[in-house]
């Protein structure tokens, strides 16, 4: 056997299949002490309408089907009909007495918990685009993502789990695996997919006969390697497959434990409402979300699963069907997500991020009652986040009074990035990566930390 064939079987693994899964040592370390460990995004792909969820706008109820007396811009059908009020109540909840719409009963139970942003604005009201600003920072492809910088930054708690997951719900946002990528940075840091069933990562089956002959040859290997670079000097990319097999060999004990749920209680199953077909699929996410980042996952994200007859959160037409079926789907496992972790001690090193690239406009899309939708809005939306140092129970910013624009205490993604970065105890001004000449960081020359959610 040759070098380079012991080099490609040693594990079992074809190639550098697992490259960027290699367990990261900090990188750059703390700027100060940190509030949160971890990051837990539940990504609402499609993008949620603000004034049906978190953002009630009792102007819309008093004036439907009335024209919009406010100029608006283009948006990316140009399909706007007239005011659309809201299908669904709102009710206060905990506290401190935040509305939340009759979507989330079971997150309402968690209202105190949760800092929700009204005031969100992007760049972008296409799909990719802004998906690409939300997750790397730019609207192009091609930056690294926000769990790269995390991982860049901060490094891995895990030694048998890379640093930065992405929870597979069976449909893919627009513009691909390049939300998770890690751009210019070393691909050690990109997001590793885990899909569902009992072996999550494709090509880390064991093939030796016994754990102990695959130890053997992974030795030989580094026996053979260390010889070399003694000789003719280290490589970067042996150094780099040899981690890599090093962290596969333990994820192939690591992964299906973490996979096997059912070490868990029929009580904690049934929080994230395992026990329901319609929650299952995100309600495992959640589930895995929790024991990733108890086994020191740096960043986790969750992606909306796919809803028969609902295209994501992206209600053009029939709004009122799709939004109920996406919020059903997740209501309940998210809630459970916020409960189990509290109860276990860890909502207040998680960072919880909820929320989608953009929202909605307060206008229809279409007249016909049963089918009518809401088209794309970047210009004031809603997101929210809890734990992680965040101050629970309150509210920033706020929309106009029909929800289209941001009329107080805007924040952009960059401001988003830029806190989230902060709760983990990074600067967002000094976490940069010298590339095409300049040193690049994920808020690039923009973003405020949003300190009136800090708590």
């Amino acid at each position: 056997m040759t070098r380079r064939d012991l080099l490609l079987s040693a594990c079992g693994f074809p190639g550098f299949a697992l490259a960027g899964l290699a367990a990261t040592e900090t990188r750059q370390g703390l700027h100060h002490p940190a509030k949160a460990k971890s990051v837990i995004f539940l990504y609402m792909d499609g993008g949620p309408s603000q004034m049906d969820t978190f953002d009630p706008k009792p102007r819309l109820r008093a004036e439907h089907g009335k024209p919009l007396p406010m100029k608006v811009p283009d948006t990316q059908f140009n399909d706007n009909g007239n005011i659309f009020g809201s299908p669904w109540e709102f009710k206060q909840y905990g506290q401190s007495g935040i509305p939340v719409s009759e979507l989330f009963p079971h997150v309402a139970q968690c209202v105190d918990d949760l800092a929700i942003v009204r005031s969100m604005v992007s760049d972008h009201s296409e799909h990719t685009a802004a998906n690409y600003l939300l997750h790397t920072g730019f609207g192009l492809q091609g930056r690294p993502s926000m769990g790269a910088w995390t991982t860049y930054g901060l490094g891995s708690a895990s030694k048998e789990l890379p640093g930065f997951v992405v929870l597979d719900g069976g449909l893919i946002p627009a513009g691909g695996m390049d939300n998770f990528g890690s751009g210019f940075l070393p691909a050690a840091f990109q997001g590793t997919l885990f899909r569902r069933g009992a072996m999550p990562i494709a090509n880390i089956e064991r093939r030796e006969a016994s754990p102990d002959l695959q130890r053997k040859k992974l030795d030989l290997l580094s026996t053979l390697n260390q010889g070399v670079a003694a000789k003719l000097g280290s490589s970067s990319e042996i150094d780099a497959a040899m981690a890599n097999f090093e962290l596969a060999f333990k994820m192939q004990s690591a992964v299906p434990e973490l996979a096997n749920i059912a070490s868990e209680t029929p009580a904690t199953r049934a929080l994230y409402g395992l026990d329901d077909p319609a929650t299952e699929v995100f309600g495992r996410e959640c589930l895995l979300a929790r024991r990733l980042v108890e086994r020191g996952v740096r960043f986790v994200q969750c992606i909306t699963p796919k809803v028969a007859g609902a295209d994501r959160w992206d209600q053009h037409g029939r709004l009122v069907k799709g939004h109920t079926d996406n919020a059903r789907t997740v209501d309940k496992p998210i809630a459970g997500l916020l409960k189990d972790l509290k109860s276990r001690g860890l909502l207040n090193e998680t960072l919880v991020l909820w929320g989608g690239e953009f929202g909605r406009t307060p206008q229809s899309q279409g007249t016909d009652p049963e089918k009518m939708g809401r088209d794309h809005n970047p210009f004031g939306y809603t997101m929210w986040l809890a734990g992680g140092g965040v101050k629970g129970g309150t509210i920033h910013g706020s929309t106009d009074e029909y929800g289209y624009y941001v009329a107080e205490g805007k924040v952009h993604v960059h401001d988003l990035h830029a806190t989230m970065l902060h709760l983990l105890g990074v600067d967002h001004k000094r976490l940069t990566f010298r590339w095409s000449g300049r040193d690049m960081r994920l808020t690039d020359v923009h973003g405020e930390v949003v300190k009136e959610i800090l708590a």
